[in-house]
């Protein structure tokens, strides 16, 4: 593990900047390869997340892994986190101030990192790594499925909005959303890959 990971961990761990850590079990920094040319940020941990301290481990977890499988990708290629790092009580959606007092680590993992492909799962992804490139962002079902070249915080990368797969789980037609915008990044990163040979 890189230095500045290491670094980045102890400082999640021990962060009280908003009121989520006191209901944590624990913060769930993120997962996958540090060298990762596509970065999943999901919004927040659910219950399975922060009892495991991993992200995506439940059902929804289950469900990316085979849509990661489609696209001929495997977690320990990818890198994977949350918009914020702590669950909020009762999975509700994380609120204004705890998205910002997280706004500093996932800065840092998307410089350090420097992915040429940010999938946002879900809106609140879709918003902050938007608001990263200084566009206004655009409501998940007009966005999803449509890849965007953007500058987030200064590195050139693919934006590809999808839909959380959470969702899917409560409804069917969710999943060959997914599927579809899976496949899409499949070709997306074919095509990164032929211009790196070329």
């Amino acid at each position: 593990m890189q230095p500045w990971y290491q670094t980045l961990e102890e400082k999640i761990k021990k962060c009280k900047k908003c009121p989520l850590h006191t209901g944590r079990q624990n913060p769930v920094v993120g997962e996958g390869s540090l060298e990762a040319e596509v970065m999943f940020i999901g919004e927040a941990p659910g219950r399975w997340e922060d009892i495991k301290g991993k992200p995506f481990v439940g059902q929804a977890g289950k469900l990316l892994d085979s849509l990661l499988q489609e696209a001929g990708l495997s977690r320990k290629e990818i890198y994977i986190t949350n918009v914020v790092k702590c669950r909020p009580p009762g999975n509700r959606d994380p609120r204004k101030a705890e998205i910002e007092a997280c706004r500093p680590y996932l800065d840092e993992q998307i410089i350090r990192i420097k992915p040429k492909i940010i999938v946002c799962l879900g809106r609140h992804s879709l918003k902050e790594v938007f608001r990263k490139a200084g566009l206004r962002p655009p409501r998940i079902t007009d966005a999803r499925g449509k890849p965007v070249n953007a500058r987030v915080l200064g590195i050139p990368v693919i934006i590809l909005p999808t839909l959380h797969p959470a969702a899917a789980l409560y409804n069917p037609n969710v999943k060959s959303l997914l599927q579809e915008d899976f496949k899409l990044l499949k070709a997306l990163l074919k095509g990164a890959s032929q211009k790196r040979l070329s």
